[in-house]
């Protein structure tokens, strides 16, 4: 007789999704001490960044308009990991990254192949979820203190009763610029996308399905060969031409293939929007390749997703509720942390054929997103990160792409280890100095904020180095900056690379035991470096390592004069570098450059200590 495999697991922290949002919430809490369980639905980690849908990170750099914002903290160590092994752009290999990164975290079970179908809380608190691992039939019934939904789809946040919104919110409300007068059920829709090579001799294209039609007229909004009609290059602004040409690439598309239903629930839609969206594609890569010249001739379909990537559904309405005019302002908030930067970017669907894509409303600069974005209205222990956190639609229009999403993942999961630690039982009991050092620690970037660590023995140091080219002196290392900020450079720049290398020393106030140094380097903010099928996102970056990062170099602690301990790092690809050390009493630390990855000097943004 048939017996169901049955499990009850505890944990501190639960996260359910494991898009790039619920892999950083869940690596970022398991290496702060909470043991973590990360649920999810799919063979493989990433969401819309994985294999099955392949769409690239974007981020508040808005695809390197403004580099100084550049992630960083967890989701740019996964992308160093991935240009170490991956410079063909595979996201196969890239799905491994992200499976061995969160394998090798101790305090973290990963439960793939694993959906939550029922949720048990108490008087505002969630207690328990139930799912079920296809592959191995085990029914799993996972308690914690934490829970964190990273589903997309606000799915767990809906299951306890939160209130969740979707469509547009009328302007009144927030008093938002581009909001409709009227609340509306208007939404972004899904996309597959496709991958296609250039043969090098004409290749032949008939549909494999019922492939819908289209006309020159009907896509002349929608670029799909090699140059926009001049009434569209007339009536359009330079920022809608760059959207267009943005969504162009004979290789790789298109994001503009999207379809957001015709229902009041587009989750229920799902499945005929996905049946759709496969008539599309082959409908619009049969236009190209056969009503009329494209400029695709040779071009050979290699790769169409089946799983089609969601920009937005519910929105969890949560202690605050992020809206545009917080974005075209800038607004800093006391407790924030994460920011966004990608503009807001309002898609319209396929079918309304008279219209761009998208409308595309600039944000200067960089906005904060507060924690309290995060904190699911009326629940005491439920984070909420990713497109469903606390947004208006069109605040959400911006702070939904995966780069802003990770960052905020980086934070909920910070969040819950420090309260875990601190045996609290209520979110809101976040020591918000706390949470922001600690992201700042773990290179998450506050824009505006500095590093003020009590604990950070580096602060009362004097430091030197054997040589420094002019604005980049080694006491930026010490400034509280780990990036380029506008004109200020906040690194430390030798002069050159010696045959016996280059040191930076710091001499301490006092005597101490130290048990941690942090090195943050130069990894290049400027260049790229995401996982993307897209040939033009492909040229913004270099092959490999990035040439700035320090590969090779000495760690040495001294006591009056005598060295007393020595780390030797060989072979680093990484911006963060933390070293364990013995807790032998020391005065003096240097770090002797010995080789980069390609770069003629050595190159350090900060460095920490701790006892």
């Amino acid at each position: 007789m048939f017996e169901q495999n049955v499990s009850r697991e505890n944990y501190d922290f639960v996260v359910v999704g494991g898009g790039l949002t619920g892999v950083c919430a869940a690596m970022a809490a398991a290496r702060n001490g909470a043991r973590v369980a990360l649920i999810h639905d799919r063979p493989v980690l990433g969401g819309n960044a994985s294999s099955e849908i392949r769409m690239h990170v974007c981020g508040a750099t808005a695809n390197m308009k403004k580099p100084d914002l550049s992630e960083g903290g967890i989701l740019h160590e996964l992308m160093l990991s991935n240009k170490r092994v991956n410079d063909s752009y595979n996201f196969s290999i890239w799905d491994a990254v992200l499976f061995d990164a969160v394998k090798k975290e101790p305090n973290l079970t990963v439960y793939l192949n694993t959906t939550m179908f029922g949720v048990k809380t108490e008087q505002g608190t969630v207690k328990e979820i139930e799912a079920y691992q296809m592959s191995t039939e085990r029914r799993l019934f996972i308690s914690g203190r934490f829970f964190a939904d990273c589903t997309g789809n606000g799915t767990l946040s809906a299951f306890v009763g939160a209130t969740f919104r979707t469509g547009s919110e009328a302007k009144a409300e927030f008093g938002e610029l581009h909001a409709p007068t009227k609340a509306n059920n208007d939404r972004m829709g899904n996309t597959l996308l496709f991958k296609a090579a250039d043969r090098g001799h004409p290749v032949p294209f008939v549909p494999p399905v019922d492939a819908m039609r289209f006309t020159e007229e009907q896509l002349k909004y929608r670029k799909h060969s090699l140059e926009l009609p001049k009434e569209i290059l007339d009536s359009t602004t330079e920022e809608e031409r760059r959207m267009l040409f943005d969504g162009y690439a004979q290789d790789y598309g298109y994001w503009w293939i999207e379809i957001p239903g015709e229902k009041e629930n587009i989750i229920e839609e799902y499945e005929e929007i996905r049946d759709q969206l496969v008539r599309a594609v082959y409908g619009v890569w049969d236009h190209i390749k056969n009503g009329g010249d494209h400029g695709a001739d040779n071009f050979e379909l290699t790769w169409v997703g089946m799983l089609p990537g969601t920009r937005e559904s519910r929105r969890i309405e949560c202690d605050y509720m992020l809206c545009e005019t917080d974005l075209l302002e800038g607004r800093r908030f006391a407790d924030a942390v994460a920011y966004g930067g990608w503009h807001i970017d309002n898609h319209v669907g396929l079918f309304k054929f008279d219209q761009i894509p998208s409308f595309v409303y600039e944000v200067p600069g960089s906005y904060d997103i507060p924690y309290r974005s995060y904190c699911v209205k009326g629940f005491t222990n439920l984070f909420v990160g990713g497109r469903c956190m606390g947004a208006s639609k069109l605040a959400m229009a911006s702070a939904r792409v995966m780069g802003t999403c990770a960052i905020g993942g980086q934070a909920i999961g910070t969040a819950a280890a420090l309260l875990a630690a601190a045996d609290s039982n209520d979110i809101r009991q976040v020591k918000m100095d706390q949470l922001q050092e600690t992201l700042l620690k773990d290179d998450c970037y506050l824009p505006g904020r500095l590093n003020r660590d009590p604990a950070d023995l580096a602060r009362g140091a004097t430091v030197t180095a054997t040589s420094a080219q002019n604005g980049y002196e080694a006491n930026n290392v010490l400034n509280g900056v780990s990036r380029r900020v506008g004109e200020k450079s906040n690194a430390w720049r030798s002069l050159g690379l010696s045959q016996n290398g280059e040191t930076l020393t710091l001499s301490l106030a006092a005597p101490a035991r130290l048990k941690t140094a942090q090195l943050i380097f130069d990894s290049n903010f400027d260049l790229e470096k995401k996982i993307t099928l897209s040939s033009r996102r492909q040229k913004q970056q270099l092959v490999g390592i990035p040439a700035e990062l320090v590969k090779d170099f000495d760690l040495i602690l001294s006591l009056d004069g005598q060295v007393v301990e020595k780390q030797e790092i060989r072979g680093n690809y990484q911006r963060l570098c933390r070293i364990r050390l013995g807790g032998v009493s020391c005065d003096t630390v240097t770090v002797r450059v010995l080789a980069t990855n390609g770069a003629p000097e050595a190159r350090i943004f900060e460095v920490r200590l701790y006892e």
